[in-house]
């Protein structure tokens, strides 16, 4: 009975509000994923699989409750270059594969399952914490934009060209005249309907309502305008077929294993795996500060990892965290585990019985949906904020939307950490400082400020008087913190020039894992650093939790 119980509550506290909200969020997330279906140019039903198995798995054995994953976007995009080149590359083959893009793509999400692993197996999960504000905003404007330009190839047709060296290869024709007003009046109506209702009702899902008159205007207008079958038969295949995932066979059949295909593969994989934990683990925080409750990252890093290894086997693409569908969910009251399980089961529900519906749906329809996403995703507060937020601050917000739009979703997030931690380094190298005083007896005594790092050992080395210092100095850290490898190598290189002048020194203050480094290097610095046990500041250096009262209140 007990452990009935610990069952349960390991997947929910509220089974209603969880599976009720677990509806309300697959609703809202069909469109999405089968709009980035055609971003990438992949039939919709892989990217519905790859939502329900990466949904299921990570909502069962993720590190965060409530946390919704599917077919993200920001792990799409990284995929439309592969695709492209992918099919090209089985024109080449001996026995050419028309396809063969979407086998790349199986082996990618595979291969961004097992990195993800990885990642969790290694701990990495906690450095999401290092990631600055101005990264995420940065990060989240370009992920619009890409999302925004990758709509634009949607007014074009999709058509087979054979070159005049007979290699045949996808190119878009754009819409014009009638054809392209139709389209963007239907764009129109989604984003109006879109916009709209939620000012009239919460209840019902605005994204699908839309979808839903956008076709119904099409069927019963009698409309020529491209569908969702139609763009599927523009690319060579034959329509959707819903059926339940099973393995992919093909994959092994038509995928040449061999270093060629690793080396294709494993850019577009890292770069997936990589912007799906950013995501997920960014998600997992906002969850985290909605709840006030604490996730597992690294949990959550082998669950999308298993997910998408689970995914690619049976055909689906990747997925990670949905920062859109996960604060629907929270807004629905989902707060536990089946949340994520009813959503995963909803999404099965739509691949196994209403495939042949999708098929009706206009593709200006979903060209709207994913226009009002931009919208809602792009951080407008950053055109506000930009002229009062610091200088390095703004600039590293520009540079990750800058990146992310020409390059890459994960590299940009990398180059915004990367300038971020050299903006935070050049800060604190300047604020080392020491205060000089002489004592009665002739010492001179360097009280030193700040912290010492690889940054600010040159304007630390610049604060001492070596030649003209009297006989006798003293060196007092308690106000600065040592704080890694080059900061103890200058303090040895300080004392190595006071002593060959001939002069004494003393430290004082020094922490204790400072010491012991400092001691094991010579046991000459036994007789430097000073073990001052009557200065209660001594302690507070040493072992400040020791100490509760302000340090005022001590006789210093």
């Amino acid at each position: 009975m007990i452990l009935g119980q610990k069952a349960i509550k390991y997947f929910t506290e509220n089974p209603k509000n969880d599976i009720l909200a677990g509806i309300t969020v697959s609703l809202a997330m069909i469109p999405e994923v089968v709009a980035f279906a055609f971003v990438i140019q992949i039939d919709p039903l892989v990217a519905l699989s790859g939502a329900f198995m990466v949904g299921l798995i990570a909502a069962f054995f993720g590190g965060r409750p409530a946390l919704i994953s599917g077919a993200a976007g920001a792990v799409a995009v990284i995929f439309i270059n592969l695709i492209q080149d992918g099919h090209s590359k089985g024109l080449l083959f001996d026995s050419p594969v028309d396809n063969m893009g979407y086998f790349y793509l199986l082996a990618a999400v595979i291969l961004m399952g097992v990195i993800q692993i990885l990642a969790g197996v290694f701990k990495l999960g906690r450095y999401v914490r290092l990631i600055p504000h101005s990264v995420m905003m940065g990060f989240v404007n370009g992920l619009a934009i890409v999302i925004f330009l990758a709509q634009l190839r949607m007014f074009s047709h999709k058509e087979l060209e054979v070159g005049a060296d007979g290699l045949k290869k996808y190119i878009n024709v754009p819409m014009e005249g009638t054809e392209l007003y139709i389209m963007i009046g239907l764009v129109a109506l989604t984003m109006g309907v879109i916009w709209l209702l939620p000012r009239l009702t919460k209840k019902i899902p605005a994204a699908l309502t839309a979808i839903l008159i956008t076709t119904a205007v099409v069927v019963f207008g009698g409309l020529e305008v491209s569908t969702v079958g139609s763009y599927i038969i523009e690319g060579g295949g034959d329509g959707l077929k819903g059926e339940f995932p099973t393995p992919n066979m093909e994959l092994w059949q038509n995928l040449p294993i061999n270093l060629d295909t690793l080396k294709f593969i494993l850019p577009y994989a890292f770069l997936a795996a990589s912007v799906g934990l950013i995501e997920s683990l960014m998600t997992m925080n906002l969850v985290d500060e909605l709840t006030e409750t604490r996730g597992d990252g690294n949990r959550e890093c082998v669950a999308q990892g298993t997910g998408n290894i689970v995914s690619g086997l049976f055909g689906g693409t990747g997925g990670c965290g949905m920062i859109g569908q996960t604060v629907i969910n929270l807004n629905a009251g989902g707060r536990g585990r089946l949340s994520g399980i009813a959503m995963a089961l909803t999404l099965l529900t739509f691949i196994l019985f209403t495939a042949q519906y999708i098929e009706q749906v206009p593709i200006a329809a979903l060209v709207g949906v994913m226009f009002m996403m931009v919208i809602e995703t792009f951080a407008w507060s950053s055109f506000r904020i930009i002229r009062k937020i610091p200088v390095s601050d703004a600039a590293v917000l520009i540079i990750v939307s800058a990146v992310t739009v020409f390059f890459d979703l994960a590299i940009a997030v990398f180059i915004g950490v990367i300038v971020s931690a050299l903006v935070f380094a050049w800060k604190n190298a300047i604020m080392i400082r020491a205060r000089k005083r002489m004592k009665e007896d002739g010492t001179k005594v360097y009280e030193i400020w700040g912290p010492l790092f690889f940054g600010s050992i040159q304007n630390f080395n610049m604060k001492f008087d070596v030649k003209n210092d009297p006989d006798h100095v003293i060196i007092d850290f308690v106000e600065s913190r040592v704080s890694d490898h080059s900061a103890l190598e200058a303090i040895f290189n300080l004392v190595n020039k006071y002593e060959a002048a001939g002069k004494t020194i003393k430290l004082k203050h020094l922490s204790s894992d400072c010491k012991a480094l400092m001691y094991k290097a010579s046991p000459k610095f036994k007789e430097v650093i000073v073990d001052d046990i009557d200065d209660p500041r001594y302690h507070l250096a040493a072992d400040p939790e020791k100490f509760t009262k302000p340090l005022s209140e001590y006789n210093i």
